[in-house]
């Protein structure tokens, strides 16, 4: 079962990770100097904030997958509607080793599609492998920017 995803940049981390714990009603699952992680079953959400230098707000939606088959029926669905943007393997983000998809929605509302292998001690790598493995291959054909390129570096996804 695929779990919604929602990043949000905010202004002052630990007042935000008392609000949304209080909200919640748990601690984060994942908690570091600049980002914290909630993975709740109630609702199934996989929430995170972050404070990177970002304006404070909506960062990003996003479905994660529990396995590669279902990151790769994502993928043909993104790649059908047109909408992969870039396409990411073996790439470290958000202290997460993780395969991804990026796409946009016809606003620019980003969206990141992603099945995770473990985790990172960084909160980015220093760059994101391409999109080689078997999961993205369905997406990799749409993909106009190459793994890393300047529109992914602009994304903030790759350092």
């Amino acid at each position: 079962m695929k779990r919604f995803h929602v990043h949000v940049n905010v202004a002052d981390l630990e007042q935000s990770i008392r609000f949304y714990s209080t909200l919640f009603g748990s601690a984060p699952s994942v908690r570091k100097a600049d980002y914290a992680k909630w993975m709740l079953d109630d609702p199934h959400l996989n929430f995170a904030i972050s404070n990177t230098g970002r304006a404070p707000g909506l960062d990003h939606l996003g479905l994660q997958a529990e396995d590669a088959a279902e990151l790769g029926d994502i993928g043909a669905r993104l790649a059908a509607a047109d909408a992969v943007a870039l396409a990411e393997s073996g790439t470290t983000c958000c202290y997460a080793r993780s395969d991804k998809l990026w796409a946009e929605d016809p606003q620019g509302l980003r969206w990141e599609s992603f099945l995770t292998h473990g985790e990172a001690t960084t909160y980015y790598a220093s760059e994101s492998a391409c999109a080689t493995s078997p999961v993205c291959a369905a997406a990799e054909a749409a993909v106009a920017t190459p793994c890393c390129g300047p529109a992914a570096k602009a994304s903030g996804c790759c350092a």
